[in-house]
């Protein structure tokens, strides 16, 4: 072979291994590139993942009507289930005291209230966060002692004589609605006394210091056999909605909603008709 023949040779050779090296370069390249791409999309991936998994914490504060006792305390330990780590505290009265104690600078991040009237002290104090909702409705029942000794049968035998006769105060839900349900009746009641929630009312009965009270259905429910219920049919004029809202200066405002949420969920809604609430 010629010299001139194997510098030819030998130059396409070196050619050759060039183009061959620059493949595989490029092939390097691209998987790098891949596996970059990958890397990112895993952390991407994975910080979406964190952050989606943000769990609440802290402290929920509840006001709410004395006739949610019960069901409430129920909620707030599924609450608490669900959302290890925080602890849902409750302060239950009548609700125009909590309304009052809300637009007074008191600490809370719900307020439920047993009518749409009190409620309205605080959304007009500009104290509420967004429309208060419905989460249920309630009506009267008549408590009396076990066994209904005096054989009270309608909403005209409270006012017979003799009869120790106790009602909420006008100022509070309870109180207001058994004044529209006598009115229906075109009634006339005097009591032995005005008390400043439904469960003190009940409470008189239930100690035997009074013959019959009028209260919510939900409150005779869950007294048990310590009282009997009497239904009326004037309780149909005087049924109360309960609104429910997250308060303006809520401290933990993501435990306040989850809570509001739970409330309207199914579970939550099935744990206050249990209780004997309206559906809304």
């Amino acid at each position: 072979m010629t010299r001139t023949a194997r510098r030819i040779r030998h130059t396409r050779h070196t050619r050759r291994t060039l183009q061959v090296a620059g493949a595989g370069a490029a092939a390097l390249l691209a998987l790098s590139a891949c596996s970059s791409s990958d890397d990112s999309s895993s952390t991407t991936s994975d910080s979406s993942a964190s952050g989606s998994s943000d769990k609440l914490s802290g402290t929920v504060t509840v006001f709410a009507a004395a006739s949610l006792k019960e069901s409430f305390t129920t909620l707030g330990e599924e609450f608490e289930k669900e959302h290890p780590g925080t602890k849902v505290t409750f302060s239950f009265g009548g609700s125009d005291s909590l309304a009052a104690s809300i637009t007074g600078g008191a600490p809370a991040d719900v307020f439920a209230s047993a009518s749409p009237k009190t409620m309205k002290i605080v959304t007009d104090a500009g104290d509420a966060s967004g429309t208060p909702a419905t989460f249920v409705r309630n009506k009267l029942e008549i408590a009396t002692l076990p066994g209904n000794p005096h054989k009270i049968s309608s909403l005209k035998d409270l006012t017979g004589s003799g009869l120790k006769v106790v009602l909420c105060d006008k100022e509070v839900p309870c109180g207001a609605a058994a004044e529209k349900a006598l009115d229906a009746g075109r009634l006339k009641l005097t009591p032995v006394s005005y008390e400043q929630d439904v469960k003190a009312a009940l409470t008189k009965v239930e100690l035997k210091e009074a013959d019959a009270a009028v209260v919510y259905k939900t409150d005779v429910h869950a007294a048990g056999d310590k009282v009997e219920g009497v239904e009326f049919p004037e309780s149909d004029d005087a049924v109360n909605d309960y609104p429910i809202v997250r308060l303006k200066s809520a401290q933990n405002t993501e435990g306040a909603e989850a809570f509001l949420a739970l409330v309207r969920s199914a579970e939550g809604q099935q744990v206050l008709t249990e209780a004997g609430f309206l559906k809304p």
